[in-house]
């Protein structure tokens, strides 16, 4: 009887070590996942941020006011940023930030050269500072965020705007020289409504994404 109790306790530990070093095999296999594809997450922000790069010379108009087509691109561009963020951590999120901010001035660099246009200097600039410190500011309040909330759909949401608006304003003052049109300010708050918009439902989808393992 004593023998028989011994080796179902036995037999019921194997299965128990057993099923932990399942679970626990599971869990590093799902990290080293993790860890491998946060690159394709990279080439994917740099291809969003080349493809708003060449859609900032394709713009429509409605009454007097004159927009972009690259507006409604931005707002991906800091999601996909977030998704880094939540996913695989601040550390990756500022390379992916560095290598997409390279990425666009390269860009631009080569299309200047197959178009036959002059490199404007100014313009790539005010683009690159806009680009980067505007996202370098989502992803610090972002991180913020995640780190002391529990993901406030609204505060994701002003973070979004807040992040749009220091974009505009740094590629204004230095691509511009701080020289402002007429009717800048119509279509700067015009802009800043419609991305507003449209960020809604990627703010949703934020709010509602899990985090990644090595960020809980």
């Amino acid at each position: 009887m004593t023998r028989e109790v011994i080796k179902k306790a036995k037999s019921s530990s194997k299965k128990i070590l057993k099923k932990y070093n399942t679970k626990t095999k599971d869990i590093e296999e799902v990290m080293e996942v993790e860890r491998e594809g946060w690159w394709v997450y990279i080439l994917l922000l740099s291809t969003v941020v080349i493809l708003a790069q060449s859609l900032k010379d394709y713009t429509f108009s409605f009454d007097n006011v004159t927009l972009t087509y690259s507006i409604f691109i931005l707002p991906v561009i800091y999601f996909i940023t977030n998704f880094i963020t939540k996913k695989y951590g601040y550390g990756k999120s500022i390379i992916s930030i560095s290598f997409s901010g390279v990425a666009m001035v390269v860009f631009s660099f080569i299309m200047s050269f197959v178009i036959g246009q002059n490199f404007s200097f100014y313009d790539i600039c005010g683009g690159f500072c806009g680009y980067v410190i505007s996202q370098l500011v989502n992803l610090t309040i972002y991180q913020y965020i995640l780190v002391n909330t529990s993901g406030s759909f609204i505060l994701i949401y002003l973070t979004y705007i807040f992040a749009f608006v220091v974009n505009y304003l740094f590629y204004t003052l230095i691509y511009m020289n701080l020289l402002v049109f007429d009717n800048y300010w119509l279509s700067y708050f015009s802009t800043l409504i419609i991305q507003g918009v449209f960020c809604f439902l990627l703010v949703f989808l934020d709010v509602n994404m899990k985090r990644g393992i090595e960020v809980e």
